[in-house]
């Protein structure tokens, strides 16, 4: 019986030594490491869940041939997001154009423990009225019908945390590590549509949304939108205690984030240091 409780003692004190050692052999191995090693092993592993690390900004983007392209899109993603600890603002836009309903939806929020702001641009294969709308299946678009697409991803006043742009179906941008709330954050957009036939089927439906029009920007065929709020959307009381409930739990794994992977200041680091050290904690 005396003798059980050191031999605990010990066994914990060991397993803390190896611990600590465990650490610093990770920590100088990451040190050692070039930074185009780390950036090829950091994309090695991000690639498959469909995105790819931007080293210049230190954000995460979306592949254009990311496996969520084969999914589309239903009012489903949106409705059931705070259940997955995402929480944002959304506009979808719905517009008719050459036989087919197109919807370009914009989206800035938190996203588990990453803060960021997304536009996907997809169709369906036929004109929809407008009870169709919020229960129709789109698909990414094709392609030879993907847009030249870019935004600003700005916190407070003058917080720039992204700036991204690509002709593509689906432009995202993700600071992890990075905690807001919906509302602290302005996405500052620029289409480009291909004639304009399109252009003012989209706006006509832009202004249909409650956008203001003091926030939207034509030249010529590109059109610029400064996204602060959901003039639209509204919540239950259920979802507000959910999304509160979503963003209560995001700011602590922020804190539990930064605080297991403190010994360093940039993503690449902090990820590979975590995926070495808890490859389970990286992968959730």
């Amino acid at each position: 019986m005396y003798i059980i409780f050191p031999c605990i003692l010990f066994i914990m004190v060991l397993c803390a030594l190896l611990m600590v050692w465990r650490k610093k052999c990770i920590i100088k191995k990451i040190c050692c490491m070039s930074v185009q090693e780390k950036l090829c092993r950091l994309n090695e592993l991000v690639n498959p869940f469909g995105f790819e690390y931007l080293l210049s900004q230190d954000i995460f983007t979306s592949c254009k041939d990311a496996w969520q392209r084969d999914f589309g899109y239903c009012w489903l993603y949106d409705k059931s997001a705070d259940l997955f600890n995402m929480v944002f603002d959304c506009e979808p836009i719905y517009f008719d154009y050459e036989g087919c309903t197109w919807m370009i939806e914009l989206w800035k929020g938190q996203y588990g423990i990453n803060t960021g702001a997304e536009i996907g641009v997809y169709y369906a294969n036929q004109i929809l009225s407008e009870d169709q709308l919020p229960f129709a299946k789109f698909e990414a678009v094709d392609d030879h019908d993907m847009l030249p697409l870019s935004f600003c991803l700005v916190k407070g006043k003058n917080d720039t945390l992204a700036s991204v742009a690509k002709r593509t179906w689906w432009l995202t941008a993700f600071c992890m590590g990075v905690f807001s709330q919906p509302c602290e954050l302005t996405q500052d957009i620029s289409i480009v549509f291909p004639n304009c036939e399109m252009h003012q089927s989209f706006l006509n439906s832009l202004y249909q949304t409650g956008i203001s029009k003091q926030f939207v920007t034509v030249c010529g065929n590109k059109i610029r939108i400064q996204f602060k709020d959901s003039p639209k959307q509204t919540y239950g009381f259920l979802a507000r205690l959910s999304r509160r409930w979503a963003q209560f739990t995001n700011r602590i794994f922020c804190h539990i984030y930064l605080f297991l992977t403190h010994y360093f200041s940039s993503t690449i680091d902090r990820l590979l240091y975590l995926y070495y050290l808890l490859p389970f904690a990286f992968r959730r």
